[in-house]
């Protein structure tokens, strides 16, 4: 009996056919994680954590059927990389849908690989929206990015999975969890990379092997109002060409609030390079403020963009001295 549209059972029986598990081998390490089909003959959307550390891939298809793939490229910045399955054909890509159109409560599911166990499904809402996500890779480098929280379960192995709405459509992209203490499983905190910047960026990939990010051009730390302040400018970068100068404060995106400078990161990356945004700025006093209009330049995605460097690339101290909270969710 077919499932009826806008349930659960739906949107799990419409991914699932464009879901696959990807196990990653490197001499006696491995990593195991999910993706997303995205073309009949193969190309495949899933985390930089799970496959950017190099080995031999193999993918499962949903019919159980076994296809070696090579990276495409990967973008750090936003833990996201594309494959590519070696002679596949007749593929059934997932339909995107848009995490601009998402509200807090709206329900969703989870699909993928946790622990090994392929096509497992999970449901939830949408807990929140422009979460900003501080994720630790493998390699020790955080990475920060504007994410959607989920209370669906997610856990190790279901990186670069599908977040699906219940029309099927693919909202966002599975990417990490916050654990709590010693345990490093689900607690009903998971992050995923909306569908937005995902795809951009996958297309990007799939057309030239490297991607783009966002250029606002600025160090910095937290405030003590609790915003971002601006530390240094880099010369000839958009923030140079907005007005904006050291010692200044960033205090809102397009109206939304920072909170840190973490936050502004985030906040900057989920627009795409060239994208005109509105900076509210203060004197470092909080006082005084005004709207600057920013476009933001580009630049390519070959480094995670984190708040100890400009991104512009050139490396800075960290302004955080503590270990970042969230964790990849696979691996």
């Amino acid at each position: 009996m077919n499932a009826e549209t806008g349930t659960v059972q739906f949107a799990a029986s419409k991914t699932s056919a464009s879901t696959v598990d990807i196990a990653v081998r490197s001499g006696r390490s491995g990593a195991e994680g999910t993706g997303v089909i995205l073309t009949p003959d193969g190309y495949v959307l899933t985390n930089n954590h799970v496959v950017g550390g190099g080995g031999q891939i193999a993918v499962t298809l949903p019919d159980g059927t076994v296809k070696s793939a090579q990276v495409v490229g990967t973008s750090p910045s936003y833990d996201l990389a594309v494959i590519k399955l070696d002679g596949a054909s007749g593929l059934t890509p997932a339909e995107l849908g848009k995490s601009s159109s998402l509200t807090v409560g709206q329900q969703v599911v989870a699909i993928g690989s946790p622990l090994g166990l392929e096509g497992t499904v999970t449901s939830g809402i949408v807990s929140a929206m422009n979460r900003t996500v501080e994720a630790k890779g493998d390699d020790g480098q955080p990475v920060i990015y504007n994410g959607i929280q989920t209370d669906a379960s997610i856990n190790s192995g279901n990186s670069g999975g599908p977040l699906v709405n219940l029309d099927g459509q693919v909202i966002g992209i599975n990417s990490a969890i916050l654990s709590s203490g010693q345990n490093s499983g689900n607690i009903g905190l998971g992050f995923a990379i909306p569908i937005d910047t995902a795809s951009r960026v996958a297309n990007e990939l799939i057309k030239s092997g490297v991607a783009t990010k966002p250029q606002l051009g600025v160090t910095g730390t937290d405030s003590d109002t609790g915003a971002a302040s601006v530390s240094s400018v880099v010369p000839g970068s958009a923030a140079e060409q907005a007005g904006i100068k050291a010692g200044e404060t960033v205090t809102k995106v397009n109206g939304r609030n920072v909170s840190s400078f973490a936050d502004l990161v985030a906040q900057i990356s989920a627009n795409a390079p060239g994208a005109k945004i509105t900076l509210t700025v203060t004197d470092g006093q909080g006082n005084n403020p005004r709207d600057v209009e920013v476009t933001l330049g580009s630049q390519q995605d070959k480094s995670p963009q984190t708040t100890g460097q400009t991104d512009s690339g050139y490396e800075q101290q960290d302004p955080y001295g503590s270990p970042y909270g969230s964790v990849p969710g696979g691996r």
